[in-house]
């Protein structure tokens, strides 16, 4: 078998039952050699031969039983996007009208249940709350039970419809059930506010879901859509798609680098931290590797294209990235699980007591049989069970973010507190991110403000990175003077005249050109700044240096206590970077790290997650670039800083606002306790069944003569949703550091 793999964005999925439901549906169809459905992004993947097996056949199947396959969007996420915030707005209407329409039902079964017109009003407001608004759970419970299967739909569709009908029947022939000594009560509220409270957890969990592959889109979009090609001496714009290897292409100021290839002409600086995630521009010159998606500083370059289309560095982030968030387990929620035993076992129960009081109930068997089933039916619906997990998350996150602390997801809440390694990169996540002049000696130990206005002059005109840093550094306290000629000097520095008088600021390449010598003391402080990984820079006139320079990437305040809280937690940090070796030595040894790794590309990073995940530990990864996505796809909880790049934002599940690494810790400690939490809410969801189902089926009237009645059983219900709701909210009231 020939077999092709594509990703196709599923809708519709809102459990563990619903994306085994599409996954078993995908594997059965000939042609199909393999599937697996990823129920976080609403993706599934499949593994199919295009002669047996096409994209419609493939869709027409997923919508039999209940869902949608998007193959005409599988490449376009924007398209995606917008039929999913399409199905998001229409849960709201549904949701939004619903509980207008439900609270005059619940007014009137609970406070005037006894006013002779209160079931045939109540009847008419739950006809659209039932059957138009809450009609998906009809239909999908009708599709499920055509392939054999059953969800969460089933359950509230049998519950909702059966105490609808029980309600319709008694408010047209309530003598029916009077004449035989039973009241004629009538369930339009618990049906209605059924649908109302599952209508609503949907819409959240569609919210959440709605920026699955803006990711992805906002990766393909570093790469711009027409590129300027060299043909014949004149320029002409193409587009991307029709660039050939080989190709001249022509890179203006500020522009994005829109293939890997080659510098043939022309010098600039070129921000690599989409790809390396280092803060330093590196200068390009001919000769010079650029990848696409990295952006140009202010200078021209000619690059003959080498790699073009998917063939990119960027291109393949992007695939790694998408197959990495694809390939993720289904999440397994506790809840999911247990249903998908729990209704089933809740049907035959139901049936189970009905059939009993046919059988043994006498004249009034099949009467109370029917009140046994609704009762059951009633008591069991899934409104608890579907809050328990919710409630706790949705407090545990607005708790995360009052700390600044900002979770997307369930499932990286219920994972941070499992972390065993935590892999972090070094820049803009230990570091700061930006080059600051750390230190100025100058050679007669104190700089001259006529000194301090021609270096900061100097480097005012200079395009280079570290003479940004330099120009920050001193522009409180210098002022302007003429600079009468400029020249930049490639890989070396900068050469200007003030005042008839020749001045440098670059590095040793350029003393060493211009034959200036650097006396001893600055030599060995220029020595002790190279082994704390420090850059440094020179300024000096035609006779002397006149001050030494220290240029670095300082470690953030927070850094070493936030490793010191991470290993009081049990978990081992472990640094990778793209810089050197000595650089990585010097920041691990500050923040107290043990094990570190230097000059890792992208795809090692990643690599080196999957070596921790082979060796069974759970792995948390934290990082700022672009060049981090891949890995923070690939960990089990990604970490973001908030003032690193929108990619890394949007490819991980928990993001630090303030980039504040002691809010690891703070994050670990809220997942366990929302875990914890969830564990006690399902614990109060499902006592009330483990008591009220056998008490609803009739066990006990044989003996005292009590049976729940659907009234009681819909207040249990309610006490059960009362119960965990309340359990979350403390959350609230809880201390998270320790």
């Amino acid at each position: 078998m020939k077999t092709e793999k594509h990703i196709y964005p599923v809708t519709g999925m809102s459990c563990a039952g619903c994306s085994a439901s599409v996954e078993s549906m995908l594997k059965s169809l000939d042609g199909v050699a393999d599937a697996g459905v990823n129920l976080a992004n609403q993706t599934a993947w499949v593994n199919f031969d295009p002669q047996l097996a096409s994209p419609k056949k493939l869709q027409q199947a997923i919508r039999s039983v209940g869902y949608d396959l998007l193959i005409e969007s599988e490449h376009d996420h924007r398209a995606t996007d917008n039929i999913r915030q399409l199905e998001s707005n229409k849960m709201r209407t549904r949701t939004v009208w619903a509980g207008i329409l439900t609270f005059p039902v619940f007014i009137l079964g609970m406070f005037f249940m006894h006013w002779e017109y209160s079931p045939i009003i109540s009847l008419i407001f739950s006809i659209p709350i039932i059957f138009w608004f809450g009609r998906g759970f009809f239909t999908n419970a009708w599709k499920q039970a055509a392939h054999l299967k059953a969800n969460m739909d089933t359950l509230v569709a049998l519950s909702t419809g059966i105490a609808f009908a029980f309600s319709v029947f008694n408010t047209i022939n309530p003598s029916f059930l009077l004449n035989r000594g039973i009241e004629p009560h009538v369930y339009f509220e618990s049906a209605s506010v059924i649908i109302t409270f599952i209508l609503l957890g949907k819409w959240l969990e569609e919210r959440a879901k709605g920026k699955t592959s803006s990711s992805i889109r906002k990766l393909m979009g570093l790469q711009p859509d027409t590129v300027t090609v060299i043909e014949n001496n004149s320029l002409k714009d193409i587009h991307i798609s029709d660039l050939k290897v080989g190709q001249q292409v022509l890179l203006k100021p500020g522009g994005r680098v829109p293939v890997d290839g080659v510098v043939t002409k022309g010098v600039s600086f070129i921000d690599e931290s989409t790809i390396t995630g280092e803060p330093l521009p590196i200068e390009k010159m001919k000769g010079d590797k650029v990848y696409a998606g990295t952006a140009n500083q202010k200078g021209s370059l000619t690059i003959a294209a080498q790699q073009v289309g998917s063939e990119t560095v960027l291109s393949r982030i992007v695939k790694m990235v998408e197959e990495a968030q694809g390939s993720k387990a289904p999440v397994q929620k506790l809840a999911d699980r247990i249903a998908g035993i729990f209704v089933p076992i809740v049907m035959a129960i139901a049936l189970l007591s009905f059939g009993v009081w046919v059988i043994l109930g006498g004249n009034q068997g099949v009467v109370q049989g029917i009140v046994a089933l609704v009762t059951v039916l009633a008591i069991a619906c899934p409104c608890a069970l579907g809050l328990a997990t919710p409630t706790a998350i949705m407090v545990g996150i607005g708790k995360g973010a009052e700390k600044n602390i900002l979770i997307k997801d369930a499932q990286s809440l219920e994972t941070a507190h499992k972390l065993s390694a935590i892999v972090l990169d070094k820049t803009g996540t230990i570091t700061e991110g930006k080059p600051t002049v750390t230190n100025i000696q100058w050679a007669s130990n104190i700089g001259t403000e006529r000194d301090q206005s021609i270096l900061y002059s100097i480097e005012s005109q200079s395009e280079h990175p570290l003479a940004e840093a330099i120009v920050n550094h001193l522009k409180d306290g210098s002022g302007i003077v003429s600079v009468s000629r400029f020249e930049a000097h490639a890989g070396m520095g900068v050469m200007a005249t003030v005042d008839d008088k020749d001045y440098f600021v670059g590095n040793r390449k350029l003393l060493d050109k211009n034959n200036i010598q650097v006396s001893q003391p600055l030599a060995d402080q220029v020595a002790q700044w190279s082994q704390k990984g420090q850059t440094t820079m020179f300024f000096a006139s035609k006779d002397a240096v006149i001050a030494i320079i220290s240029i670095a990437d300082k470690v953030k305040d927070s850094s070493a206590a936030a490793i010191q809280r991470l290993k009081a937690l049990g978990v081992e940090p472990v640094m990778l970077t793209g810089d050197n070796e000595q650089t990585a030595k010097i920041v691990a040894q500050q923040v107290g790290i043990s094990h570190y790794k230097a000059s890792m590309l992208p795809h090692e990073k990643a690599e080196f997650i999957e070596k921790l995940q082979a060796q069974g530990k759970i792995v948390g990864m934290v990082g700022d670039g672009i060049n981090d996505s891949h890995a923070l796809a690939l960990a089990d909880v990604s970490i973001a800083m908030g003032k690193g790049s929108d990619i890394a934002m949007d490819v991980a599940k928990i993001t630090l606002i303030n980039s504040d690494l002691t809010h690891i810790a703070t994050a670990i400690r809220l997942s366990k306790l929302t875990m914890r939490t969830v564990k006690q809410n399902l614990f109060w969801a499902f006592i009330y069944n483990i008591i009220g189902i056998p008490l609803a089926a009739g066990i006990l009237y044989p003996f005292i003569g009590f049976q729940f009645d659907p009234m009681i059983a819909g207040m249990a219900m309610a006490l059960s949703s009362v119960s965990v709701v309340s359990n979350s909210l403390r959350l609230r009231t809880i201390k998270l550091e320790e």
